[in-house]
């Protein structure tokens, strides 16, 4: 171990979307910050999530939309061109090249420490790089933000026939004829959409009785049938119970339940040439050295809505993203990290009480405020209850926020559903031939306001945050029944779900 101790007012474990977010935030009042990571500066999602996997589905959206526009549908004669989708995917991940996060990282005035961290008692990790060990002080704030890592089931053989996870997934620069999907969740609807226009033969396990189960049974259903229809084979109450690889490829054994649609408790064998396993995420604090102030390793972290670690004295460890277990996409683990960050900008703020805060400090950002702090303050992340918005980028596509209509009910609420046809609105007209959709909102009518919305269909990505302003807004029904949409557009259906409320 080298003799060397840096010393930082904050460490923040993990340099990806989240930690970046966070480290940035923590030094807006003049602390100094360091920034940990052992992998990729930029992380899952520029490299590995997000940002690939979106560079694979878009061209058979774009296809598929000018496809279903008379005048422009005569132009398109071909497929999507794999060579192209791969080279474009490159290119969104910077060829895996993170010199350009660096450089953003270095101009924020952070310290970036290439190395593995792990904690050795309150404030205090050592940082391994190429075998040297660096001793690193944090005097005010740790921040673990370290993110999760795909959980490959060892029961059924999966773990022994070198899988593919969401990493090989979406930086595979082959595409396998024949692919088989374990997983109904975003990750492997997400890829058996992808992998689908690229030229695969899909099959697509899943061991419930339907896709997407934290969205509304309706959004399943609706994915499902697109999917099968695109040639994919949707096999519900399927159950990876064998697998073995060979010079042929992987050969999983199947058993189907009585949903699977064949009788309960029967087998078969499914064929392809690699297989996904897309069944769940794990939160990466196994080798953290958390055993060292008293916390598990391998276990989520449970935080308060300031984000700060349950179970640990003194008020210095903090969590954010993935690793909490609150959060499972890049944009609300950004959001944590917005919070976290001013909260230990503000509580460790360096500066002279009552000094001048200068143009580099953000309005409202004090010990005053932090200390005082409620819920829906920007020192609380208070919208990880209950108006958290995620998106499916699937054909259709799949977006929603708040609770479904089970999670309002389960919640005690008194609950009102209204839905209706998206394909029936003016804009949808414009917009393709066969444009098909559903929308469906939540009401809590003993408020009046909308405690959840789910939308399928194309495009519809980026009608949620309008939804999601009026959940985290808590706007009166009454009231947003003078939000006029603009005519002729999808968001005319907003009219239309009021007027179906009696409004």
């Amino acid at each position: 171990m080298s003799n060397e101790v840096r010393e930082f007012d904050v460490v923040v474990l993990g340099a990806g979307a989240v930690g970046e977010n966070a480290a940035d935030r923590a030094s807006r009042t003049g602390l100094s910050v360091a920034l940990v990571e052992s992998q990729l500066v930029g992380g899952e999602c520029s490299y590995w999530a997000c940002m690939p996997s979106k560079a694979l589905l878009r061209p058979g959206d774009a296809l598929a939309a000018a496809r279903d526009v008379p005048g422009a549908s005569a132009a398109v004669t071909g497929h999507v061109d794999v060579a192209a989708t791969l080279a474009r995917r490159d290119e969104v991940t910077s060829h895996w090249d993170d010199d350009g996060q660096v450089a953003w990282v270095e101009g924020a005035g952070l310290t970036l420490l290439r190395g593995h961290a792990r904690l050795t008692g309150p404030r205090e990790l050592v940082v391994t790089h190429e075998d040297e060990d660096t001793r690193v002080v944090a005097r005010h704030a740790v921040v673990v933000a370290t993110g999760s890592v795909a959980a490959v089931p060892s029961a059924g053989g999966l773990a022994g026939v070198r899988p593919w996870t969401s990493r090989e997934a979406t930086s595979a620069h082959t595409v396998p004829p024949r692919l088989a999907v374990v997983g109904g969740g975003v990750v492997g609807v997400e890829m058996a959409t992808a992998f689908a226009d690229l030229g695969s033969d899909v099959t697509l396990l899943v061991r419930g009785d339907r896709l997407l189960p934290q969205a509304e049974p309706f959004a399943g259903e609706a994915l499902a049938q697109a999917l099968t229809e695109r040639g994919v084979r949707v096999a519900l109450g399927a159950s990876v119970v064998g697998a073995t690889r060979d010079g042929a490829g992987v050969h999983l054994t199947v058993e189907h339940a009585a949903s699977g649609g064949t009788s309960a408790g029967s087998t078969e064998q499914v064929d392809a040439d690699e297989v996904l396993v897309a069944t769940g995420r794990r939160p990466s604090t196994e080798d953290l050295g958390l055993e060292t102030v008293g916390l598990t390793p391998g276990a989520a972290l449970e935080v308060d809505d300031a984000l700060q670690v349950r179970g640990v004295d003194g008020g210095w460890l903090f969590a954010v993203g993935d690793v909490t277990g609150r959060t499972g996409t890049t944009h609300q683990g950004k959001y944590d990290a917005r919070v976290v960050g001013d909260v230990v900008a503000a509580r460790f703020d360096p500066r002279p009480a009552g000094a001048d805060p200068g143009p580099a400090v953000p309005r409202g950002l004090s010990r005053a405020g932090e200390a005082g702090a409620g819920p829906w303050s920007r020192y609380r992340a208070t919208a990880d209850d209950a108006a958290v918005p995620q998106v499916v980028f699937t054909r259709p596509q799949v977006a929603w926020v708040g609770r479904t209509q089970a999670q309002a009910r389960e919640a005690g609420l008194d609950v009102g559903v209204v839905g209706y046809d998206l394909g029936a609105v003016a804009g949808a007209t414009v917009t393709g031939e066969h444009y098909t959709g559903r929308v469906q909102v939540v009401v809590d009518r003993a408020r009046d306001v909308l405690v959840g919305a789910t939308f399928v269909g194309p495009d519809v990505a980026d009608m949620l945050h309008a939804a999601t302003v009026a959940v985290v807004g808590e706007v009166p029904l009454d009231r947003l029944w003078h939000a006029v949409p603009s005519y002729p557009t999808l968001s005319e259906v907003w009219l239309r779900l009021l007027e179906q409320d009696g409004r």
